[in-house]
């Protein structure tokens, strides 16, 4: 009888899941993780990254931190605020990781978002992050500058002077600098010769520079 009752409420548990995703942007890939997750779930205290594209497409990020506990979880195209309104419950909170590694807001910029929304998405997620894991350390990625978007570059530094600023002021994360580490040398312009050809996102040279402003915070 306990296994039967076991088994409906698991199926239940799966069917709601199921059906909170439907309406979720890239809700495929979220459920892909939680398959995944359903597997093999991974062991707390890790390093995740979690954010867009530039985490989703890093292919050896784990690589590069070998001997260290590293768990990937980049959502396609996603915004800061997908993060904020839908993820966090699914892909974030659940691992119990040590350290939170965000990279996003770029997609929410060239989306018509302001950089005062994206710092404000921001302020969501750490005041989340401190209730839900407050022994864990948030770390953010600053919004890179990339050559296909230059029209938004005014908003991506807005939004990480804000986001800096914050940091500044506030315990338990740090602001990690991983778009000017691909400037060109003495200009305030970004090295089109570190991102693939849309250049959009970053290609192995380019992950050479994050590796090196990121491996120091990487436990």
């Amino acid at each position: 009888m306990k296994t039967k009752l076991f088994l409906i409420a698991l199926l239940f548990f799966t069917a709601k899941i199921s059906h909170a995703q439907t309406g979720f942007p890239f809700a495929d890939e979220i459920r892909a993780f939680k398959t995944a997750d359903s597997l093999h779930f991974p062991k707390p205290g890790s390093n995740l990254f979690i954010g867009s594209s530039s985490i989703r497409l890093w292919g050896d990020l784990e690589q590069r931190f070998e001997g260290k506990k590293v768990l990937k979880r980049g959502v396609g195209g996603s915004t800061l605020h997908d993060w904020v309104s839908y993820y966090l419950n699914y892909i974030l909170f659940p691992y119990q990781p040590d350290r939170i590694f965000i990279y996003a807001g770029e997609n929410d910029i060239a989306a018509g978002r302001t950089g005062q929304q994206v710092y404000e998405d921001f302020v969501t997620l750490y005041n989340l992050i401190q209730q839900k894991l407050p022994g864990s350390k948030t770390y953010w990625l600053s919004i890179k500058q990339s050559p296909s978007r230059t029209e938004h570059y005014n908003e991506v530094k807005i939004a990480n002077s804000l986001v800096d600023e914050f940091i500044n002021h506030h315990s338990g994360v740090k602001y990690i600098d991983v778009n000017t580490v691909l400037y060109k040398k003495d200009t305030s312009e970004p090295d089109s010769s570190l991102f693939k050809r849309d250049y959009l996102h970053l290609n192995s040279q380019g992950y050479d520079r994050w590796q090196k402003a990121i491996k120091k915070y990487v436990q």
